[in-house]
């Protein structure tokens, strides 16, 4: 049996990556909470 986390770069970056939150409105909404929080870094 395979553990549940199979990591895939690319699909990980589509999924939760800058260009996919700058899409939406509220994507970049969470971007402006991250920087104003004050994150190293902002998406995956």
């Amino acid at each position: 049996m395979k553990m549940t986390y199979q990591p895939k770069t690319r699909q990980r970056s589509k999924e939760h990556g800058f260009m996919k939150r700058m899409k939406t409105r509220s994507g970049r909404a969470v971007l402006k909470a991250r920087r104003n929080k004050g994150r190293k870094k902002l998406t995956a």
